[in-house]
């Protein structure tokens, strides 16, 4: 089908869908309650049909109840900046009462325009009208005219008509439709079944400038699995760490990657907010703005990896260096330059293993701290009742927060010491050798029981063998990978400073330990039985 073919016949469904909203619009007795189960969610309640032709996922509710609050933080800081640029624009002499008064009348205007690309039931768009007061329109788009005739029943059944606006079209086409008009959205949220890779191009045309992208990526076995990195390269321009333990922040740093190639080419750059491995998912929050000064860093935040296939100690590679130097006028300038490399020889040094290569994919930090407290103070104003996953979300966004930026992956003591066969040793033991030695470390939100550290591996592996005091009496296969790290830890170890190794507790390990203690929760009790993935929805 010709592209000017696929247009005519969408605008099509798109007039006929107009004239049906009208007809039965006009009568509230339209569709009878009784074909329907009402799920409430937020402050939304929604017709659920019962045939299910659109499936409500309720597991999901963590990732609606995030979106709101991120929304919300985002809002607060979007008018905050505008304010300050504001005032670099008014004079010095305008009296501060009418400056006062200017910033206060636009606190309580809507404004945001919104956009649902792919929006199923419409029940995200209605909690998004609900639920964040300075909403002015939000486009709730499905290809699906079921999809389409749920969203125009739900908003009507939640009287948001004036705010949700249903729209049946080819997600890429309404986005570029929407550049085309210049009427860009300031938050676009892309929350497909499988992969977002089609939908990027479009909706970083469609975003306004400082605007916000909510992505979601459900197709782990291609960005985490094992088995399709062919796939994941195609999709994703880089290959994940296939069988590493780390491979879900890999893939967080995948997506990261191919928004970040795709905003360049328009002189745009993408400012991870939030990056979350979630459940079967994962779920970036991002921040775009036209920088052309800001998209020359984009070679030294982008990396490969090699990651060794036996012991799993990973080394970064990045693309490009950046300097300073300062000119005759004593101004400081920035000099980008190829990388040197590579960070490793053809075997591991550790286990004498073959390494793997991974990526490219994006280096840099997942999270904006500042972002991440405005979250926080939002999701602590809201009630457990209408936001059932509230405490969950307080726990992942204070690992999220709490995390190192400089440190990419992580590792588990656990994996490590059952290399060795060593008595896993305790969380704390492990973070207070490695910050005795002037490291620092943090949990991960990706892992349970895992540590993100500066440290390198040298000092990893030391800290790890050594917390055992029988280490001297391990008598490992002789062709194992245990033995191979042991055996081969004089000839790395010396020329490295160990002396001061101590595993009693200090600031490293205090800070852990406090975050430990209060009691974090990561995981959401099941909603329902086999609560995971469902199928895709097919039209009746």
């Amino acid at each position: 089908m010709s592209p000017l073919k696929r247009i005519r016949i969408i605008k099509m469904i798109q007039v006929w869908q107009q004239l049906k909203n009208k007809i039965i619009g006009s009568n509230p007795n339209a569709f009878n309650l009784e074909d329907f189960n009402v799920v409430k969610e937020g402050k939304a309640e929604i017709l659920f049909p019962k045939k299910d032709t659109v499936f409500y996922n309720p597991i999901q509710q963590f990732n609606r109840d995030l979106s709101v609050c991120c929304i919300k933080a985002w809002d607060q800081l979007y008018r905050e900046n505008k304010h300050k640029k504001g005032s670099k624009r008014s004079s010095e002499d305008e009296p501060l009462e009418k400056r006062r008064k200017i910033n206060t009348d636009n606190d309580d205007r809507r404004y945001m325009r919104i956009l649902e690309a792919l929006s199923a039931t419409g029940l995200r768009a209605i909690r998004y009208a609900h639920e964040i007061p300075r909403v002015k329109k939000i486009v709730a788009n499905d290809l699906l005219p079921e999809a389409v005739e749920s969203i125009r029943r739900n908003a009507e059944y939640n009287h948001v008509e004036e705010l949700v606006e249903p729209n049946t079209d080819d997600a890429n086409v309404l986005m570029y439709r929407n550049k085309a008009l210049n009427q860009k959205y300031h938050v676009i949220d892309l929350d497909p079944y499988g992969t977002v890779t089609p939908f990027i191009d479009s909706s970083l045309q469609a975003i306004e400038e400082d605007g916000l992208m909510l992505v979601t990526c459900t197709d782990l076995s291609v960005l985490a699995g094992n088995g399709y990195p062919e796939k994941c390269f195609a999709l994703y321009g880089g290959v994940n760490m296939v069988s590493h333990e780390a491979t879900h922040e890999s893939a967080l740093r995948l997506v990261l990657h191919q928004l970040g190639q795709s905003a360049a080419k328009y002189k745009k750059t993408v400012e991870p907010l939030l990056s979350l491995s979630i459940d079967f998912y994962v779920r970036v929050f991002v921040r775009i703005r036209t920088s052309p000064i800001e998209v020359k860093n984009l070679q030294a935040n982008t990396m490969t990896v090699y990651h060794c296939s036996q012991c799993g100690s990973f080394h970064e590679q990045p693309l490009g260096r950046t300097s300073e130097k300062v000119t005759k006028k004593n101004q400081p300038i920035k000099k980008y330059s190829v990388a040197q490399g590579p960070p490793v020889d053809s075997k591991c040094k550790f286990c004498d293993g073959t390494y793997h290569l991974a990526g490219p994919m994006y280096g840099g930090p997942l999270h904006n701290k500042e972002f991440i407290e405005k979250v926080l103070q939002v999701n602590a104003n809201h009630d457990d009742d209408t936001y059932g996953t509230r405490r969950r979300i307080e726990g992942m966004l204070a690992l999220a927060q709490n995390e190192i930026p400089n440190a990419p992956f992580y590792f588990s003591p656990n994996h490590l010491s059952s290399i060795l066969k060593l008595q896993v040793p305790p969380l704390k033991k492990i973070v207070a050798g490695l910050g005795s030695l002037g490291y620092e470390c943090s949990l991960t939100h990706a892992q349970p029981s895992s540590i993100k550290t500066d440290a390198p591996w040298e000092a990893i592996w030391y800290v790890v063998a050594h917390s055992d005091d029988q280490l001297h009496n391990k008598k490992l296969k002789e062709n194992s990978i245990g033995h191979r790290i042991l055996n081969n830890m004089k000839s790395w170890s010396k020329d490295q400073d160990f002396k001061t190794l101590s595993y009693e507790p200090n600031d490293q390990s205090g800070k852990v330990e406090s975050l430990r203690k209060l009691k974090i929760v990561r995981y959401q009790e099941n909603p329902t039985k086999n609560w995971g993935p469902k199928a895709r929805p097919t039209s009746s």
